[in-house]
Order: structure tokens, then C-alpha cells, then sequence
């Protein structure tokens, strides 16, 4: 891959204007294998080529460029499509925003998949079923018919929406259950808080510390495992209330 290509990809997918000194950092390893002998020369062949990528871009057959903001460079579209892109943008579906007990629930839907609310619960430890409002609303999930089991308990599945938003070809593009638990850590490492919170209700977003993330995710590889005794005893005690109370 060419030094202006790789520079290309890293203006591309930088998030805010990503300095020289960026960049130089991050391809200084391959400029040397290229051949260049010191710092200053390693610089001097990243800026030349950025300067062209700049050039490359500024021509009319581009729709975007390639600008110094704020003391980095950063890819936008140009001016002259403004209009063009704001239309755009209107059409578009505003993002999705999920509470972690939503997140759990959806996890569960998607690997297990059909599956019923007791099972969800079970897996997760706690009542499952006030998310499931949710995620049937943004057409995230949706029902697959009944468990032939006594009851006859609705079943649930994701939904090509699912797909959308995760950006998935299929559901055999889902990462395995190791790189799951990965990513849940990763995700909520930088939203620790010093007690974590009560997950029993699950119609508010919730944050969790890392081990309580990762302890969600593995409860999801197996059905067999025990719920949580706590949890058990808020969901008993909540169906109790609900049979004492005349008003029900």
C-alpha cells in the first residue's frame, strides 16, 4: 500500500482533525522501510504526500476535500453540496441510543434466537420483559410464533433492522461469545461508576462496572446456569405485589 494511501485512510476515519505529528507517528515505521534515513526526512516525504492527497481532492471530480482545520486535516464534503447533502440528511434515521438492559436483552434475542421472555430472564437474572416494549418499538426484534410448551409462550427473533443498524450481512457475521465479552468490557470500560446500579428495572438506562458487563455476557453461553438468588427474589416478590393488589 502507497504512504498517500494509507495517509488517505487515516484522514478518512479520524473523527476530529488528526494532526501532522499524528500521522508521522503512525506511519513512521513504513516511511522508514521506504527509506528514510531521519525524522526530518520521514516528515517532509508524509507532509509531500498530504499535500498532494490535498491536491488530488480539490479537483471537480471529487465531492469531498481534504482540509486543514483547527491545526490538522480532516475530510469533509465541499461547500458546493450543501444543499444537496442537507436533503440528504434529513432522510436519514436518527441513531439508536439503548439502555445496557436493552443491550442485554437484544444479545440474548440475537444468539439464542427464537426464544421466549422466561428463557430471557432466566439467562439474564432479572425480569426481561419491560425492554422488550422497547426494542419491538424500533423494529429491532420482533415475534416468531409460540413455544410449543404448556403456556404457549411468544417467541422472539431479530429483525432485518437488526442487521441495518449493526451493520451485518447476516446473523453468521456476529462475533463469537470470547469476542463478545471483549467488546461489552471495552464498550463500558470508560463508563465505570464507583456502585453499580440496580438492574432489576429495566425501562431506564442503566451503567454497570466492567466485571458486571462481562458477568451479563457470559450468563447469555449457557441456559443451563443458575439465575442470580437476588435477582430471583425481586422478580418472585414482584409477581406477589401483582397478585396482592386488587387494582391488578
Amino acid at each position: 500500500m502507497s504512504l498517500k494511501a494509507k495517509l488517505e485512510a487515516i484522514v478518512y476515519a479520524a473523527e476530529t482533525p488528526i494532526t501532522l505529528e499524528h500521522i508521522v507517528q503512525l506511519v513512521r515505521e513504513s516511511v522508514v522501510a521506504e527509506g528514510a534515513d531521519t525524522e526530518a526526512e520521514v516528515r517532509a516525504r508524509v507532509r509531500l504526500a498530504l499535500e498532494e492527497l490535498v491536491i488530488d481532492y480539490s479537483t471537480s471530480s471529487h465531492g469531498i476535500e481534504i482540509r486543514q482545520v483547527a491545526g490538522g486535516y480532516r475530510m469533509s464534503s465541499k461547500p458546493e453540496h450543501h444543499d444537496l447533502l442537507r436533503e440528504f440528511a434529513k432522510s436519514l434515521k436518527p441513531p439508536i441510543r439503548l439502555s445496557l438492559p436493552a443491550l442485554e436483552t437484544l444479545a440474548v434475542i440475537a444468539y439464542k434466537q427464537p426464544v421466549t421472555v422466561p428463557e430471557i430472564s432466566e439467562i439474564r437474572g432479572v425480569d426481561s420483559s419491560g425492554v422488550l416494549a422497547t426494542l419491538l418499538e424500533r423494529k429491532l426484534i420482533t415475534t416468531a410464533g409460540r413455544k410449543a410448551v404448556i403456556g404457549r409462550p411468544i417467541l422472539y427473533k431479530t429483525t432485518k433492522e437488526f442487521l441495518l443498524r449493526f451493520g451485518l450481512k447476516d446473523l453468521y457475521e456476529l462475533p463469537s461469545m470470547e469476542e463478545f465479552e471483549k467488546l461489552v468490557a471495552e464498550s463500558f470500560q470508560s463508563e465505570l461508576v464507583p456502585v453499580a446500579q440496580d438492574t432489576s428495572q429495566d425501562t431506564s438506562p442503566t451503567e454497570l462496572t466492567t466485571d458486571s458487563a462481562e458477568g451479563s455476557a457470559k450468563r447469555i453461553t449457557s441456559e443451563a446456569e443458575e439465575p442470580d438468588r437476588e435477582s430471583e427474589m425481586t422478580v418472585a416478590e414482584r409477581n406477589r405485589e401483582s397478585e396482592n393488589d386488587p387494582a391488578a
